[in-house]
């Protein structure tokens, strides 16, 4: 005997199936809508750093790995993911280990722990202000680092040290 379904089950059955999420009506699981996870954004960042450390190019870096230079640009933004096995070669050119890509990413969130081992004691409001990660900065650490000296890279950094005191504070300027 033919096996018959009722209207009432059959309208469940449609229902369900119309309210079922689809890859088209979701989003990517744990990415926030409209930009990328902080993530993301911090293991491009560690990357960028990196390779201006060394002083090379994202053109060189890309050719390194076998990719384009825009795809290297999509990685330090954080605005394309980095898999395992890419992490890993760009930990082997640029001579890191994969886990440094992910230093300081919990401290980052909880800005009074996050620590570089400045002498000062207003690091954290220089790390909030997000200058570690401008070119400057990273070129002056390149620089430094490429003095061998290292007697030499000590006398600098006083010199810098002494630069700072001598510095005049700027008044913060009245509400526009």
């Amino acid at each position: 005997m033919p096996r018959t379904t009722s209207t009432k089950t059959l309208s469940k059955t449609k229902s369900a199936s119309a309210t079922k999420p689809t890859a088209s009506t979701t989003k990517k699981a744990g990415r926030p809508k409209g930009g990328p996870k902080a993530m993301d954004v911090h293991v491009g960042n560690r990357l960028r750093m990196r390779r201006s450390i060394i002083g090379w190019s994202q053109e060189r870096l890309a050719e390194a790995v076998g990719l384009t230079f825009q795809q290297v640009q999509k990685y330090e933004r954080g605005a394309n993911r980095i898999s395992a096995s890419r992490l890993y070669d760009f930990s082997r050119v640029l001579d890191v280990d994969v886990s440094y890509f992910f230093e300081q990413y919990n401290e980052k969130q909880k800005p009074a722990s996050f620590k570089y081992g400045f002498a000062d004691s207003d690091q954290d409001q220089f790390l909030d202000t997000g200058k570690w990660y401008d070119k400057e900065t990273l070129e002056l650490i390149r620089i430094y680092y490429s003095i061998q000296d290292q007697k030499l890279r000590r006398n600098l950094v006083k010199v810098i040290q002494n630069m700072a005191k001598m510095q005049t504070p700027t008044p913060p300027k009245k509400g526009k």
